[in-house]
């Protein structure tokens, strides 16, 4: 198409649409009639599209950039500007002509970018984030997306102040990195059509003033668009013009990328998020964009309107591919403000696609105004703004597909510097729950000092260092921990609560935990000092009136975190400590709704919900601030309410959820390792002492978890508080001041405990039985115990079946006459029977009777009738005493034992437990019997649980309730409670003893399985089947709290015992027709000296239930005096080397890794300080 003359634009494509345009244009055609005559000739007589007119002068070029005009007031053809006289035309699909070009534009082209900020959102913050900005200078970020017509005339691009006619978009190729391939012609011809198709979607059409319409057309084409993996093979995606993977009819070079080269992955990361995108959506407008970004996913309002533009342009990474104009002035400016943002992570600038890299620095911090938390990531470059999390299903799916992919070859850099956000990836979901076979009950109490201090007042909110530990709320208070005397106490005023408190560092070493900060709801910071009992400073508004809710000590800095999310950074001033007096040397935005937050190494591990995210604040705001560009989510995990870090797990991070779960992800690269489940109630603090995890409880208990072993194994378990544990903090500082390891907990019935760190009875306990084989014997002794639920059946009751008759001799003959029989009954009176219930329970008792009058008939026909059998049928030498009788309503046991055991046999005792009717009905309970043997206590449990067929919950609760009241009585001497009793037990509950056999009607039945599969089954002789959804066996393997998880069970090779019609082998038929299960079981704990060497069932009709019995070993020790005294002496040494070992390591750690002193500083004081410790020693008179 020729022009129609040089002074006047190409009739044939000029179709004003708006008398607006056309005056637009109009103006241009009278200013560019000759250029562009000289520009006709090369255009394609195809094209109709209008010829672009002579960019206006100089003094017009600003003015028409800040014109902020609808998208139609610009041409919808946005190629068509910025030709050269020799490349001017692009063949795709037949395309419209490209109207003529100025051969050389204003060299003022180059100010634009330069000029201030004019964006919507926050101008004052373009001085702030120019060092976020990518490196194109282009990318002004006062331009609006879509300009007027006249600012499509001009040349916007800073770096191409002089158009060369004679380079090419091949040529121009040729010299820069790696092109495209040409099959990527496809995707650029389906783009040209869709971008003429609609002319409001062009992504390019104004990215902070595009050059020309032509030119934006050409980029749009350019085969950078299409999503191809060619791309992803590039060592950057932007390494490529446009245009050269475009056919050699592109004569015309994208002359705006006349700037020096940028070849250099770091400028070109800004284009990185361009190629993933697929340009299917259309550009946002730059204000859209910045309220999205307001309400981005990680909370903080990042508007900043030099970051949009640059998400606008797809069409900038053309530029990389001439480096023609020279234009220094801007590049290097923005090659300066790269590195400040983020040194230690400098692949972030890279050209990476960071889409598909889900740990994009997302927010970046460059100065400490908290403005500028709002300043944009050089990453974020989108051409449409990711204004929700990458990981939401509201992300678009440009965004959420390269999220979950790896990265390309060409972001390796990325890779080797950030760490991935991506939780999914490798975590290990540990099913099961931690071992509690070796659990210890008892409390470590601190063995200096009080172990107990009252509040005497409301208090959530607490922090200990060395010899103090303060509380505050309404109220502050300071203790003391080794008399437990009150140090100081003020109170803050009317309707003002101290809501977080800290630990100040101070100058010298030996001042520490003297200087406290205390920050309050209406966010002011105050400074305290222990020793003279008053405020010694503050800062009023430190936060405006924000509520303060955290107060980090970092080394030598405090940071102040408020509700609103704003964190300040407290530097050290001259003297080397923070001071209030000053302002706070940085400060950030981070996300509000804080759930939990703790420094691990530089970085700040900051919980909002489900939700993780990873700063790294720092007093110089020299770094980035977010290390992720999205947070970490653990998948199948409640919300965070606590973390910590442990020795003896270095790079790891460990969080308690609310839902007991712990997760623990890797500080290298944040993935998240795995998730554990270790208990079904709530946690509320972690704490990490030692190589251990301590956990507190909603529920007021603490737990220890030696995590060296999976599963973890519970250590230790008991009731710290009467109400939930609000906090555990593992003193970092006990040792180097105190020289002891102490934790200290703060219960919500505001009492402070301090607990032994080092476990110091557990630890001897522990040593003495793993000495035990040199100072004591063992001697194994054979047990029989049988389990029957009679039906109110009596002994007559046997006669009436053959069967029924041989049953108790069979069951003897064949014990091979055990040193111990257990015989253990339920039901043996009828519990339907109303009456007799009701006399059972209004009937008053005889205080005095004897057990013979306290016995009713039936548990006496019963024990006449197990003494005549012994008689009758064990052999005539083997003599056997009854030990024992219990009766409980309908329970009852009765104990044998050889004559050869019985003179033994010490410390006697026995309890019963109700369960029914809420604890007043003995229908439902237990009957527990203890005593000695030897050396080795021994328990013996027979129970007759809640029935039901969904009333596995009740018999949980049951089973608790038995395994956890002390109502055995108490054994006072610590040495016998160390020998004979274990878990840190006094003999007061069943679990205390070394040996247990429980035995009864557990009622446990088979779930999620109707009636007539379960007998099918059972006729099949498909117990594994059955097995499966037995209720127990579900129970210990699903259920943490479960209690008999510590007990075991042989396999059970039997069908099952319950229901049957009786008289019959036949499952229950009457009208309930109740389904088969295994209610009658034996289970034991004996820590491996109890071996089960027979589990079967007898077939006796005469009741519902078939009667259990097992044959057993019990290993059983007795002690030698004097070698134990030897073995004692032996572990009081090795735990002397354990602590002196432990106190090494926690003072180096405290003043490294708290103080902040190097190891050569660290050593020279932990060597003086022991110096001075032995000095006073020998001094002091003998």
């Amino acid at each position: 198409m020729e022009s129609n003359g040089q002074d006047k634009p190409d009739d044939s494509s000029l179709r004003p649409v708006s008398s607006l345009r056309s005056h637009f244009e109009n103006m241009g055609k009278a200013k560019d009639g000759p250029v562009q005559a000289v520009q006709a000739t090369h255009s394609p007589p195809a094209r109709n599209q209008s010829p672009s007119p002579k960019p206006p002068p100089v003094p017009d070029t600003r003015p028409s950039r800040s014109v902020n005009l609808p998208p139609e007031t610009g041409k919808p053809k946005p190629a068509n500007l910025l030709t050269t006289p020799s490349h001017h035309s692009v063949q795709i699909a037949a395309p419209p002509p490209l109207s003529p070009r100025p051969i050389k534009p204003p060299a003022v082209l180059i100010e634009p970018p330069q000029s201030p900020p004019k964006g919507k959102p926050f101008p004052v913050l373009q001085s702030d984030t120019n060092t976020l900005l990518n490196p194109d200078p282009s990318k002004s970020p006062n331009t609006p997306i879509h300009s007027s017509p006249r600012s499509f005339k001009i040349p916007s691009r800073p770096n191409t102040p002089i158009l060369e006619p004679g380079r090419s978009p091949r040529l121009s190729a040729i010299n820069q990195p790696p092109s495209p391939p040409p099959p990527r012609r496809s995707a650029e011809l389906r783009r040209e059509r869709e971008a003429r198709a609609s002319p409001p979607i062009p992504p390019p059409i104004n990215r902070a003033e595009k050059p020309a319409n032509r030119l934006s057309r050409l980029i749009e084409n350019a085969p950078k668009l299409e999503l191809s993996p060619q791309i992803a093979e590039q060592r950057s995606p932007f390494n490529s013009p446009p245009t050269s993977g475009s056919s050699p009819d592109n004569d015309e070079p994208p002359v705006l990328p006349s700037r020096p080269a940028r070849s250099t992955p770091q400028k070109t990361a800004p284009r990185t998020n361009t190629i993933p995108m697929g340009f299917d959506p259309p550009p946002v407008h730059h204000t859209i964009a910045s309220i999205r970004r307001d309400h981005d996913a990680n909370g903080s309002a990042r508007i900043p309107i030099v970051s949009q533009p640059v998400e606008d342009r797809p069409a900038l990474p053309v530029r990389p591919q001439t480096i023609t104009d020279p234009a220094p002035p801007r590049i290097p400016a923005n090659n300066t403000m790269k590195p400040p943002p983020r040194p230690p992570r400098p692949a972030v600038s890279t050209a990476t696609v960071v889409t598909e890299n889900p740990v994009s620095g997302q927010p970046k911090r460059v100065v400490s105004t908290p403005t500028t938390q709002f300043a944009p990531p050089p990453t974020r470059n989108h051409g449409r703004s990711m204004t929700v999390d990458a990981g939401s299903e509201r992300a678009p799916i440009e965004f959420q597909e390269p999220i979950r992919r790896p990265a390309p070859a060409n972001t390796d850099s990325f890779h080797s510097d950030s760490p991935v956000s991506t939780s999914t990836g490798h975590t290990q979901l540990v099913s099961q729950f931690p071992d509690a076979t070796r659990v210890n009950r008892r409390p470590p109490f601190i063995k200096q000092g009080v172990h107990e201090i009252p509040t005497k007042y409301d208090t959530r909110i607490f922090d200990v260092c060395g010899q103090y530990a303060c509380t505050t709320g309404h109220l502050t208070r300071v203790w003391s921990l080794l008399d437990g005397e009150q140090v100081m106490s003020f109170a803050h005023g009317e309707g003002i609560k101290a809501t977080a408190v800290a630990f100040k560092p101070t100058a010298d070493v030996q001042d520490e935990g003297t200087r406290l900060w205390i920050g309050n709801n209406i966010g002011e910071v105050i400074e305290a000092d222990v020793i003279t009992q008053s405020i010694i400073g503050n800062k009023t508004n430190a936060h405006g009136r924000y509520e303060i809710i955290k107060i980090f000590r970092h080394f030598n800095e405090m940071w102040t975190l408020d509700e609103g999310g704003t964190l300040h950074v407290w530097g050290p001033d001259s003297e080397g400590v923070p001071n209030l007096g000053l302002n706070p040397h940085q400060t950030y935005r981070l996300p509000k709704g804080h759930t939990f937050s703790m420094v691990v190494g530089e970085e700040l591990w900051h919980a909002t919900g489900k939700e993780i995210r990873i700063f790294t604040p720092t007093a110089s705001g020299r770094n980035q601030l977010q290390v992720l560009m999205r947070p970490l989510v653990t998948e199948g995990a409640g919300e965070v309410t606590s973390g910590t870090l442990v020795k003896s797990q270095p790079g790891k991070v460990f969080f308690g959820h609310n839902d007991g779960k712990v997760s623990i992800y890797s500080q290298k690269d944040c993935t998240c390792l795995s998730v554990l489940s270790v208990s079904s109630y709530k946690i509320n603090s972690l704490a990490g002492v030692g190589n251990y995890v301590w956990a507190g409880f909603n529920t007021g208990k603490i737990c220890v978890y030696d995590i060296a072993e999976s599963p973890w194994v519970i250590k230790k378990d008991w009731q710290a508080h009467t109400n939930p544990v609000v906090k555990i903090i593992a003193d970092p500082a006990s040792f180097y001041k105190l020289d002891r390891s102490q934790v200290v907990s703060l219960g919500a019935d505001n009492l402070i405990k301090s607990w032994d760190g080092l476990l110091q009875d557990d630890f001897l306990e522990n040593e003495m039985k793993s000495l035990d084989t040199q100072y004591c014997k063992f001697e194994d002794l054979k047990l029989m115990a049988m389990t029957w639920n009679a039906g109110a059946s009596t002994p007559n009751s046997l006669r009436y079946s053959e069967s029924d008759a041989m049953f108790m001799q069979n069951l003897l003959r064949s014990s091979d006459s055990p040193d111990i029989l257990i015989f253990g009954f339920q039901e043996l009176v009828d519990l339907e029977d109303k009456t007799a219930t009701a006399k059972r329970l209004f009937k008053p008792k005889k205080k005095d009777a004897s057990d013979q009058e306290k016995m009713s008939h039936q548990y006496r026909d019963w024990r006449d009738f197990l003494v005549r059998c012994l008689d009758d049928y064990m052999p005539a030498d083997h003599l056997y005493h009854l030990l024992h009788t219990a009766t409980l309503v309908g329970l009852f046991t009765c104990i044998f034992v050889k004559s050869t055991v019985h003179t033994r046999i010490r410390n006697l005792s026995s309890s019963e437990i109700k369960r029914g009717m809420g604890g007043l009905h003995g229908n439902k309970g237990a009957i527990i019997v203890r005593f000695m043997v030897d050396d080795t206590s021994l328990c013996f449990i027979n129970c007759h649980l809640a029935a039901g067929q969904s009333g596995a919950n009740q018999r949980h609760n049951d089973i608790a309730a038995i395994m956890e009241s002390a109502v055995l009585p108490v054994e006072r001497d610590p040495s016998v409670r160390i020998d004979s009793y274990v878990g840190g037990g006094d003999g007061t509950m069943v679990l205390d003893h070394e040996l247990c056999l429980l035995n009864g009607d557990l009622n446990y039945r088979i779930d999620t399985m109707s009636r007539d599969t379960v007998v099918i089954a059972v006729k099949q002789h498909n117990l594994a089947k059955l097995l499966e959804r037995d209720q127990l066996l579900v129970a210990r393997r699903r259920n943490p709290a479960f209690k008999l998880r510590a007990f075991d069970e042989s396999p059970i090779e039997f069908p099952p015992t319950y229901k049957y019609d009786p008289g019959t082998d036949n499952y229950d038929t009457s009208e309930k027709k109740r389904s088969p299960a295994w209610c009658d079981r034996l289970l034991h704990r004996g820590f491996g000296r109890i071996q089960q060497l027979e589990y079967r069932r007898h077939e006796v009709r005469v009741s519902d239930h078939r009667p259990v019995s097992g044959r057993f070993r019990f290993t059983v020790k007795s002690i030698s005096p004097k070698k134990r005294t030897l073995a004692w002496a032996d572990c009081q040494q090795r735990f002397e080397n354990l602590r002196e070992k432990e106190a090494n390591e926690e003072k180096l750690q405290y003043l490294m890794g708290v103080v902040g002193y190097d190891a050569e500083t660290s050593t020279k004081l932990i060597r003086e300080k022991t110096t001075r410790k032995e000095h006073r020693s020998t001094s002091q008179p003998v």
